[in-house]
């Protein structure tokens, strides 16, 4: 059921969140909104634990969480030690790998350090408090779970939903194991019902088919009402999709990612997203965010760098912000390495077409590398850098979005360093 307008939503939390772009689908708006009003939402989002850290594309259903909890109602946050162990095939052309215990348990501890920046957890009505399926998944019998969950569920309508029916079309094997994970998922919500009083599961719009499904399994084994409201999956206006880069993944644990990296992602941002991404990253007041997004010409790049400082304090804090903002002003702008750096001068249009990064660091421009192949193997051994970001992929290229300030910065290693200056 898509979205209506903002000025038919009562409650503080589903107007925020339509206002702020959020929303993508929800199964009964009335009686959510309802439920808002008095404070009555108990809503969890899940994560499997298949990296040591979440990235970014994760941080739209964690602002949802966020704003779930400053509107006055409980955040629940699922931790997927159970339903890794299966791996959820939505979005995927091949199975998970799958992960041992040991690295499941070290993946967990990871991501759970990221969420107390975003939630408040206590032991207060509205706190937050994070689960893990691990402990009523791993200790399910089959046989009782099939008889008592499985018999709910139609394989006729499983084979319908996309994460299925994609797979299938392109003759993608689709493992016995993976076909369960509808079933844990949809398990997952009735438990939490009956736990914690969950009464609303949030996700990406990806999510839908499994999340309706925990809805019906509710209503037949006799949980209170659920709901359902997903945010959309977010491309950039390129159409690339979000938390991905030439560099890898933008990863949310500092140990993964500097705030210094993370701040250079945000002031990444094409001229298209500066007003969707003030939105759904940051707490700035929805009319500064208007008057920001009407900033025209160069004058945008003012609003990047407020999106890639309020973003950046909201996960690594005002100081680290502060910091990584204060450090692209001398390197980028007061021209701190201009002067002590070699420049090479290159066609903006080159740029537009793409430009390859190993060409690039190559000796017939920034000369970083002597040949092609001394710049594969120095990428692999992490040794080339991209305005401070480590390259990961040898075939990616560079375009007029990496220009800082009308420079690029190439690194190799510590200590060598060229800027490539657009004409």
């Amino acid at each position: 059921m898509s979205a209506p307008t903002a000025l038919t939503l009562k409650s503080d939390f589903l107007a925020t969140l339509q206002s702020r772009g959020y929303i993508h689908q929800c199964s009964d708006y009335a009686g959510l909104d309802e439920k808002a009003l008095e404070g009555a939402i108990t809503a969890y989002v899940g994560y499997d634990c298949t990296a040591p850290s979440l990235h970014v594309g994760s941080l739209v259903s964690i602002m949802m969480l966020h704003w779930l909890q400053k509107t006055g109602n409980k955040p629940i946050v699922l931790m997927g030690g159970g339903t890794t162990r299966v791996g959820d095939p939505t979005g995927r052309d091949e199975a998970r790998k799958l992960l041992s215990e040991e690295q499941i348990e070290a993946n967990k501890a990871g991501i759970k350090r990221v969420f107390s920046k975003f939630v408040t957890f206590g032991e207060g009505a509205r706190d937050a408090v994070m689960v893990d399926n691990a402990d009523w998944l791993l200790a399910l019998n089959y046989i009782s779970f099939l008889r008592d969950v499985g018999r709910h569920f139609s394989v006729n309508r499983m084979l319908s939903f996309d994460s299925v029916k994609l797979r299938l079309e392109r003759e993608s094997e689709f493992s016995f194991l993976e076909f369960n994970y509808m079933l844990l998922q949809s398990y997952d919500f009735v438990e939490l019902a009956q736990r914690h009083g969950v009464n609303l599961q949030m996700g990406g719009s990806d999510q839908w088919g499994n999340i309706v499904s925990g809805i019906d399994l509710g209503r037949r084994m006799g949980t209170h009402q659920l709901y359902a409201l997903t945010c959309p999956l977010l491309t950039t206006a390129s159409g690339a999709k979000m938390g991905k880069t030439a560099a890898g993944a933008v990863w949310l644990d500092e140990s993964m990612l500097s705030p210094w990296d993370y701040w250079q992602f945000w002031r990444n941002t094409e001229d298209a997203d500066v007003e969707r991404f003030l939105k759904l990253f940051t707490l700035l007041p929805l009319d500064e965010i208007a008057r920001l997004a009407a900033l025209q010409g160069a004058e945008i790049n003012e609003a990047k760098k407020i999106l890639a400082t309020e973003a950046t304090a909201l996960l690594h804090g005002r100081e680290a912000a502060d910091e990584a903002a204060q450090t692209a002003r001398r390197t980028f702008e007061e021209g701190a390495l201009a002067d002590t750096l070699p420049t090479v001068e290159i066609p903006r249009a080159r740029l537009a077409e793409g430009l390859g990064v190993l060409t690039a660091f190559g000796p017939d421009l920034a000369g970083l590398v002597p040949s092609t192949s001394e710049g594969r193997r120095q990428v692999k051994g992490g040794g080339l850098r991209v305005n401070d970001v480590a390259v990961t992929d040898p075939t990616a290229t560079l375009g007029e979005d990496d220009l800082r300030e009308g420079v690029i910065k190439l690194s190799f290693g510590r200590k060598k360093h060229v800027l490539l200056k657009a004409m």
